[in-house]
């Protein structure tokens, strides 16, 4: 039956998303029974389509996210008028392919529709889909992982700004190897039997993380607030190059209370008065000092800034300081 003149056609329902839980990717002997996909540094975004073609992308967050990421409004006629909701990840690219989460910033929470479109010409977004919750007026919560990524796959959803990114099952190793060797943030492994539940972290999703090791030079610090006052809230990291000492970002997260006293003993003997850094660094109130300690931190990329990416502190390398 078609819906009564002038009645508009049913919205398709409001879904939150599963969400993965943080852990190791299934052990070995195990991972026949996962499916495993590229964990995407992007957001997260929920896409309900209308029966008449509209598009209405939601973050995780419940906000619409139509006007922020206009390009996304061509999916709808992609699918035939049939309704359907779907899930995926929006994404910026850099130039060689990968994720880039600070060109995805200059798009996040713009409202205004003149300066999006901008945006989307210059720093074009792309949402990698990876299920689908109903389609055609049927729920497909209930069926498991394999069968909804069949349904998905069949919709054949290749666009311009979206595609359908293939999955591997039962290969764990070769999905890691892969991804790391890509330059991707990690993977997500999907028991093939898992439904979807709606807002639930699951165990059924595991989200596992690639991270870097990285010397870095301690160039400097900055104090830290309340109960870390006097203290070295994060310190200053630069990284040697041919031209200098390149400034790499601040470090903060990972700190003991004890590291950061231990390190506030050893900076205070060796301040100057000028950074140590090549070029600028735009750090309020910051503290100079030699470049001769060094650190080990980790962290999971490089920003387009070529600034460490969710660094986190490990260990000073009392092995590795450097003579004045």
């Amino acid at each position: 039956m078609t819906p009564a003149a002038g009645r508009a056609p049913a919205a398709p329902p409001a879904i939150r998303p599963m969400l993965a839980t943080p852990g190791p990717l299934p052990a070995a002997g195990e991972d026949a029974a996962w499916a495993f996909e590229v964990k995407w540094d992007g957001i997260r975004l929920v896409v309900g389509v209308g029966a008449d073609g509209t598009v209405r992308p939601v973050t995780r967050a419940g906000n619409d996210a139509g006007v922020t990421y206009p390009e996304l409004r061509a999916l709808g006629g992609y699918l035939g008028g049939r309704p359907a909701v779907l899930d995926g990840e929006v994404v910026v690219l850099d130039d060689a392919g990968r994720p880039d989460f600070g060109l995805l910033q200059r798009r996040m929470g713009v409202t205004d529709a003149r300066r999006a479109a901008r945006l989307a010409a210059e720093y074009p977004a792309r949402l990698m889909l990876f299920d689908v919750m109903h389609l055609g007026g049927r729920s497909l919560l209930d069926l498991p992982y394999a069968e909804r990524r069949a349904v998905l796959e069949g919709l054949d959803l290749a666009g311009p700004a979206w595609s359908v990114p293939a999955y591997v099952a039962g290969h764990a190793r070769q999905a890691w190897d892969a991804t790391l060797e890509a330059g991707f943030e990690g993977v997500v492994a999907k028991r093939l039997t898992s439904v979807y539940t709606p807002g639930i972290r699951s165990a059924e999703w595991r989200k596992t993380k690639h991270v870097v090791t990285i010397d870095v030079v301690i160039g400097g610090w900055a104090e830290g607030r309340g109960a870390l006052s006097g203290l070295p809230g994060a310190v200053l990291a630069g990284v040697e190059e041919p031209g200098g000492l390149r400034y790499a970002g601040s470090v903060g997260s990972g700190l003991s209370e004890r590291e950061r006293r231990d390190l506030a003993r050893c900076l205070s003997v060796i301040p100057r008065a000028d950074p140590p850094f090549s070029g600028p660094v735009d750090v309020p109130g910051a503290h100079w000092v030699e470049p001769r300690l060094v650190a080990e931190v980790v962290f999971s990329g490089w920003t387009s800034a070529g600034r460490l990416r969710h660094p986190v502190w490990h260990r000073l390398r009392p092995d590795l300081t450097r003579l004045g």
